[in-house]
């Protein structure tokens, strides 16, 4: 307890020239609303809040607004945050460049006075076990959640009395998110550098010869054009019934763990030991298998695992090629294409969930060329998938390192 009363608190993780304890406060004392009334709707330079931490940037809008809905002008340095995303990390300090724009009620600034600093500020309330918590508490469990301004101001915060440890901590999670950004673009250049490659290696809709051939098939001819299923040995759909899930026992993979091109295995879900050779009697895939989610979502792709006993669930095919006319690799790397992808969209049926049946999408037609030119581009698309694989590694691992500094950096809330 400190000599003004108010209580105190300690992160695990200090710079070694501060030592003084951590207050706790409320949020309304350190923050002021600001309501400088600036235009409507239909002529206000408008800013928007982006979820998840993602900064404060200009509105881009097709639409002009109501004339009826009143805009408040915003300075550089306020802090903001969205009062239905609260929820979603929607969270800002106003950047130079967008000083003047203007936001309504719903995107509330606010002044934040001395002893506070912005920036320690917004690194404070990014934390999941902060605007989680508080969030929920304050949003009441009504449908549309949105945080107030006076419940905000109740919300306790720690801070340590010297604005220099802020600033140092601000500093620190900065640098290390600006790291993150650069690796982040990184792997987004990787994606976007093999989409660009793959549409320039397939044929497109209707041709039979791709925009960029390797070298020594250029004299190979047209590549063959015919259904899906002339390409296939087996498929096998899971859809029907809901499978028996377990809280242990052999891992489920269902349609949400099917990424494009990768499977997500961090949700994990089971079904009993006992259950397994029941629920899978309509066969059991092995390694080279492909699996193809037939709706919510419709078009991902992912290759069964190569190692472990795994259950499929619903909404999933899974397709093992014919060798002699395609090679797995190529199959898999085909279905991510462009071409592919348009033609599971055009005979995709339904609007809210669209969906495609496994007679539908086996009929689809297929374009590929002779084994070598086959196995020639699986190989390079394959590398280049290693290289993403590897920097969205380093990302995850940037993610984690900060994710477990901000626990050292700043005290449990459970203390506070």
């Amino acid at each position: 307890m400190a000599k003004d009363g108010k209580s105190t608190v300690m992160p695990r993780l200090r710079f070694s020239e501060f030592r003084e304890a951590w207050e706790e406060h409320e949020l309304g004392e350190f923050l002021t609303e600001s309501r400088i009334s600036g235009n409507d709707g239909s002529v206000a330079k408008k800013l928007t809040v982006k979820l998840w931490g993602n900064g404060v940037f200009e509105k881009a809008e097709t639409i002009k607004g109501s004339a009826s809905t009143q805009y408040y002008k915003r300075k550089a340095g306020q802090f903001i945050y969205s009062k239905l995303d609260f929820l979603n990390q929607a969270f800002g300090v106003i950047p130079d460049h967008l000083d003047g724009y203007e936001s309504t009620v719903d995107l509330p600034c606010f002044d934040v006075g001395v002893g506070l600093n912005s920036q320690f500020l917004l690194k404070y309330v990014q934390r999941k076990d902060f605007y989680k918590r508080f969030g929920e508490i304050a949003d009441g469990g009504r449908k549309a959640k949105r945080i107030q301004v006076e419940p905000f101001f109740s919300f306790p915060i720690a801070i340590p009395k010297k604005t220099e440890e802020q600033q140092k901590i601000a500093d620190c999670l900065t640098s290390l998110d600006e790291v993150i950004a650069v690796q982040g673009r990184k792997v987004a250049a990787l994606k976007a550098h093999k989409r660009g490659l793959m549409q320039q290696l397939f044929p497109r809709e209707g041709e039979t010869l791709p925009r960029l051939r390797l070298p020594e098939f250029q004299n190979a001819g047209e590549w063959a054009s015919e259904e899906l299923s002339r390409c296939l040995k087996n498929v096998i759909d899971y859809r029907g019934k809901a499978p028996p899930k377990s809280n242990s026992g052999i891992p489920l993979i269902t349609a949400k763990n099917v990424r494009f091109g990768w499977l997500d295995m961090t949700n994990d879900e089971y079904i009993e030991e006992g259950e397994y050779g029941n629920w899978m009697s309509k066969g059991i895939p092995q390694a080279g298998d492909i699996l193809f989610t037939t709706e919510a979502p419709l078009g991902n792709v992912a290759l069964f695992p190569s190692t472990g006993k795994f259950a499929l669930g619903q909404r999933i095919i899974t397709l093992r090629s014919r060798t002699e006319n395609c090679l797995p690799e190529f199959l898999f790397q085909s279905l991510l294409g462009p071409r592919m992808q348009e033609e599971i969209d055009f005979h995709g049926t339904g609007s809210t969930a669209r969906g495609i049946k496994s007679a539908v999408f086996v009929k689809i037609s297929f374009c590929y060329p002779g084994i070598e030119e086959q196995r020639r581009i699986a190989d390079c698309l394959t590398a280049l998938d290693g290289l993403i694989v590897a920097q969205t590694q380093k990302l995850e691992a940037l993610k984690t390192q900060k994710k477990g500094l901000m626990q050292q950096l700043f005290p449990s809330l459970e203390e506070v």
